[in-house]
């Protein structure tokens, strides 16, 4: 029996990332759209910090649950979101926006926001819901404060996973195409770890009047 292909990226911040950041981007996944590319310090660590102050601080930060089989559960992760044209929208998440969009040359006009408390916090495995993103645009994943470690899986065979630990100052940028064919998630984990925001910049269809 052939055995499935699994593909493990381990990064630590004191060795590896400075090589890696200097040599561009680490391709995860690739398709004709660019696929899942990491730049592990998009950011240097202190600002990331700092923004990653401000935010929990100041955002409002909403508990939101969901109904699952026949009962209601709480999601297990703190939420917000913001429209980048919003009069109200941070310091941090516009600096962040006009960063992505000069780096990526992608019109990004929303932001999510995941605050992951510690462990316990967590999101299953997903695929972004594509009805409500703007074709062939890509999906930027800023990650700020404690790392957590993603696990990105096919959704048919031949079975590939990647896991990879989001270090602060990082960016995750999947492709709208990889939706089609890759879940990504973030598991619960018993080890001791610090809070965590995720930024996830997205390209929204414009509202109809």
């Amino acid at each position: 029996m052939r055995r499935a292909r699994t593909k493990v990226i381990r990064m630590h911040h004191a060795s590896a990332q400075p090589e890696l950041f200097a040599s561009g981007p680490r391709t995860l996944i690739d398709d004709a759209e660019g696929g899942m590319r990491y730049w592990p310090q998009f950011i240097d660590e202190d600002l990331a910090a700092r923004w990653f102050d401000i935010l929990r601080e100041g955002v409002q930060w909403q508990a939101q649950q969901r109904p699952m089989y026949d009962r209601v559960v709480d999601v297990p992760r703190l939420v917000a979101a913001y429209r980048l044209d919003d009069s109200a929208l941070p310091g941090p998440l516009a600096d962040a926006a006009g960063r992505l969009r000069e780096h990526l040359a992608a019109p990004f006009n929303a932001v999510g926001l995941n605050y992951y408390r510690d462990g316990n916090d967590s999101v299953a495995p997903h695929n972004d819901k594509l009805h409500s993103l703007v074709p062939a645009q890509p999906i930027a994943l800023l990650s700020l404060g404690a790392p957590r470690r993603m696990a990105i899986r096919a959704k048919l065979p031949p079975a590939r996973s990647v896991h990879i630990d989001l270090e602060p100052g990082s960016l995750l940028v999947m492709s709208h195409a990889s939706q089609l064919h890759y879940l990504h998630g973030i598991a619960k984990t018993r080890e001791p770890v610090g809070p965590r925001i995720s930024l996830a910049f997205r390209v929204r269809p414009l509202a109809r009047h």
